[in-house]
């Protein structure tokens, strides 16, 4: 990736979803090259376009007549979420994971123990033999272990369900580009580390794509979702704007009101997903929303809005230019990219086809409300440590600056 911006966008693409579905295999970030199993067959190309979304036969679910789910790690941020609305749709659920990331969540539901990485301790052993109408992994980084999985699993269930990224597009320059459009690739297919700005996260997330439908041909379901929000979100991400908007004063806003933003609840996200399985709906999907286009000045005065028009903020908007720094990374406004150049489009992906395979979206102002109430349930010591965005100095800092310097002078203070 030849830019910064690019870079800081993987990073928070990657960071935030590893730190979401709670990871059990993810690898460290590393610039150094970890060799693994040979490359995907494909070699890291764009696949061929999915056909229409359309529902497949359902297996029988076994004698008990029960619906049965295996979430591949669930005690994340998404994982959560999509037990949930699975067990709403009276969904048997099991959960492997290693039983480190919040483990007292469900005690009610089956959990088995191992590591998504077979050459880890028992690796994949608990899942031997077992058998369940569909699997969601949402945990899967390294197309090595998402093959091993899904390699282990196809005999025994009748779908795969993918958790990927928008990420895994090789640009994000074109408006509307829907799934066709071609994936990133890696020079080096067996690498198995992120990178040192996380530059791998994409070609990973494609690669992995393509190994778990080389297992199970015709049978899996690729989904990529851009920014997952909401409450529980650990990355703070989303969060930082109604949290910032509430404190009220001059709030820095980035770029202009009419840049794009696209994001999904994580709760929409994990219903479709259950619905998805239900349907056997199979596939390439661009999972993200909302339901009426969005740009950042609609989610700042939606926050505003959802406070009951009680903050005093005011929005002072400062140029994209300004805020790419140049040879060093750019300033961490979480969720919004700037509408020009190579991410003039990263808000713009076209969710046409996971729309008609049912995918709805609810209120912007429903999931700020919501998110803003979970995050003041959070301990002090928290609040007091957001994950992403400005600190208050870091913010005041780049307006003062922002007002001195000329317009167009683009460059920030070192």
């Amino acid at each position: 990736m030849p830019s910064s911006r690019r870079h800081f966008l993987s990073l928070t693409a990657a960071a935030g979803s590893m730190a979401a579905f709670g990871c059990s295999s993810a690898p460290r970030p590393s610039p150094a090259a970890a060799a693994g199993a040979g490359p995907v067959p494909g070699g890291g190309q764009a696949p061929a376009p999915a056909p229409p979304a359309s529902p497949q036969p359902t297996a029988s679910s076994g004698s008990s007549g029960k619906k049965t789910l295996l979430v591949l790690g669930g005690t994340g941020f998404l994982g959560p979420a999509v037990v949930e609305a699975a067990k709403a749709r009276g969904y048997t659920v099991t959960l492997f994971n290693r039983g480190k990331t919040r483990p007292h969540l469900f005690p009610d539901i089956e959990k088995l123990h191992g590591d998504r990485d077979p050459n880890k301790g028992d690796g994949l052993k608990a899942l031997a033999g077992r058998a369940w109408d569909a699997v969601i992994d949402n945990s899967g980084y390294v197309p090595r272990i998402v093959k091993a999985s899904a390699e282990l699993l196809a005999p025994n269930v009748q779908q795969y369900v993918f958790i990927s990224s928008l990420s895994a597009y090789a640009t994000h320059t074109t408006p509307g580009a829907d799934e066709a459009a071609p994936v990133a690739t890696m020079a080096d297919p067996t690498v198995e580390t992120m990178g040192k700005d996380f530059e791998n996260y994409g070609p990973l997330k494609a690669l992995c794509e393509q190994a778990a439908e080389a297992a199970m041909p015709g049978r899996v379901t690729r989904v990529r979702p851009g920014f997952i929000v909401g409450p529980e979100d650990p990355t703070d991400r989303f969060t930082y704007w109604p949290v910032r908007v509430e404190r009220g004063g001059e709030v820095l806003a980035p770029g202009t009101p009419l840049d794009p933003i696209q994001i999904i609840d994580v709760r929409d996200l994990a219903a479709w997903l259950v619905a998805v399985v239900e349907a056997r709906t199979t596939g390439i999907f661009n999972a993200t929303g909302p339901g009426e286009p969005l740009t950042m000045g609609g989610l700042l005065d939606t926050c505003k809005a959802a406070l009951g028009g009680g903050a005093n903020a005011r929005f002072t908007w400062v140029s994209a230019k300004f805020l790419e720094k140049p040879g060093g990374e750019p300033v961490d406004l979480p969720i919004w990219a700037p509408a020009e150049g190579e991410t003039q489009a990263f808000h713009l992906r076209s969710t046409e086809r996971a729309r008609k395979a049912g995918l709805t979206f609810r209120a912007v102002q429903e999931t700020v409300k919501d998110t803003l109430s979970w995050w003041k349930t959070l301990p002090p010591e928290r609040q007091a440590k957001p994950r992403a965005g400005l600190s208050p100095e870091r913010e005041a800092e780049l307006l003062r600056a922002w007002r001195a310097q000329p317009r167009g002078a683009g460059k920030l203070p070192q």
